[in-house]
């Protein structure tokens, strides 16, 4: 399995996975050593869709080795499986994103031929088996598709209408993660705040869920990631800042600042309303952690709109930022709208918006330094086994840099008292105080 995308597209590869290691395959980690491979594509942005393209035709390639067929699944096999077909003919099949269940049959019959897409229903529920590929963690996906109507983004045309499932099978699956050895539960969605709306639990279906999780499980973190700024419930942040094991944590994707842009976007807001909200959160849970994601070059955007986009960076003082320069998707509004950035303009704008964020981050981190925090020991260090990896509640997984401890060992999964010792815009250098620490000896392993 090759599983390429967000961590939506995880759990869709952790599904199958499991499915497949239920009916008896094997599951193996080189490419080579495969009958069958599957790459769970993403198609959100051009960049994204390349590299499911590089995937599929590295696949490809090694059939000339011992891989009898290639299957395409995620969601550029529900966008542009006819087109994937015809430029790369060596694909031997699909797996559609409603037939996550049936990929045994799939793999068995090689997969189908392209199909239109249709995702019309939850994949899986707590039913299905899962393969867990993190380290510590899990994530929990309650809700499928999307409601939302922005301009930029064709998620909805592939992924469907919102589908919330029920809290009752959520639980169940938490349950079943926590068993698996999991010690941190995300929660995603393409819209988290909004889960439960569409299953008659109003407008505090997560905060509903949240308080389940926590009465029902022992996860020594729960988070939520993706909060949109109409949909989050106060009442949730107020439970955040009471509740430990909810983490003071909010990722919350703005996308720009200036109001024409976000009108054109059909998003609504501005600027000076995102940072009095903003404001609340930081008000209702005084040590919280706050990540957003943005979009430059977005047609129509001026170096005025830009502008104002690093104004209100400096302003925010966000701990964890993202961007994306904007690619037009085929079918969605925003394709179709004058005003076209050039791409080398709205890469020098990416440069220079993360670039304005560094030193920001760099002092939310040196915060940090002298402090005692609970670290997530994610296991050793992909570039030396002297390192582990780790994150404090501040941190989600895989996108806001790591904490390296250079002083100590700890079992992966197990929760660490850390001292931080070194900070930099990306990273945080700490050792391990407590129980695990061990004088004098520098090297950690697992």
């Amino acid at each position: 399995m090759i599983s390429l995308g967000c961590p939506k597209n995880r759990v869709d590869s952790e599904i199958m996975l499991g499915e497949l290691r239920k009916r008896g395959h094997q599951i193996v980690s080189e490419l080579e050593a495969a009958d069958t491979v599957i790459v769970n594509t993403c198609g959100f942005i051009e960049a994204a869709k390349q590299e499911s393209i590089d995937a599929i035709l590295e696949a490809t390639a090694a059939k000339d080795g011992g891989v009898q067929q290639v299957l395409v699944a995620g969601c550029m096999a529900n966008r542009n499986a006819l087109e994937l077909a015809r430029e790369i003919p060596e694909i031997d099949g699909f797996i559609g994103l409603d037939d996550l269940r049936d990929v045994d049959n799939l793999v068995q019959l090689g997969g189908v031929g392209p199909q239109p897409p249709s995702p019309s229903h939850l994949v899986f529920d707590h039913q299905a088996e899962r393969l867990l590929t993190t380290r510590g963690y899990a994530y929990l996906k309650v809700a499928e598709g999307c409601d939302n109507p922005c301009t930029f983004c064709a998620i909805p045309l592939w992924r469907g209408r919102f589908r919330s499932r029920t809290i009752a099978s959520l639980v169940t699956e938490a349950e079943n993660l926590e068993r698996e050895g999991a010690r941190e539960l995300c929660l995603i969605a393409q819209d988290t705040t909004r889960y439960g709306e569409d299953i008659g639990l109003g407008r505090h279906g997560l905060l509903r869920l949240v308080e389940e999780l926590l009465r029902s499980t022992d996860f020594a973190w729960v988070r939520f990631l993706y909060a949109y700024p109409t949909t989050l419930d106060l009442q949730l942040l107020e439970l955040m800042g009471q509740e430990e094991r909810f983490v003071s944590y909010v990722d919350m994707p703005l996308q720009h600042s200036h109001r024409e842009i976000l009108r054109t976007m059909r998003r609504g807001g501005s600027g000076d309303a995102y940072l009095r909200l903003l404001s609340t959160v930081r008000d209702l849970v005084p040590d919280v952690f706050l990540r957003s994601t943005f979009i430059v070059g977005f047609p129509g955007e001026t170096e005025e709109h830009f502008r104002d986009l690093l104004e209100f960076v400096d302003q925010a003082r966000l701990d964890h930022l993202g961007a994306f320069a904007y690619s037009p998707e085929e079918a969605t509004p925003a394709a179709e709208l004058k005003g076209r950035v050039t791409r080398s303009l709205s890469r020098s704008r990416y440069e220079e918006l993360l670039e304005r964020q560094r030193p920001i981050s760099l002092e939310s981190r040196r915060r940090l330094v002298g402090r005692r925090l609970q670290v997530l020991v994610e296991g050793p260090c992909e570039e030396s086994e002297h390192l582990l990896e780790g994150r404090h509640y501040g941190m989600a997984p895989e996108i806001d840099g790591r904490l390296l401890i250079n002083d100590g060992v700890a079992p992966t999964g197990e929760m660490v008292e850390v001292e931080i010792t070194e900070a930099y815009p990306d990273d945080l250098i700490g050792r391990i105080v407590g129980p695990h620490s061990v004088p004098g000896v520098q090297i950690a392993s697992a």
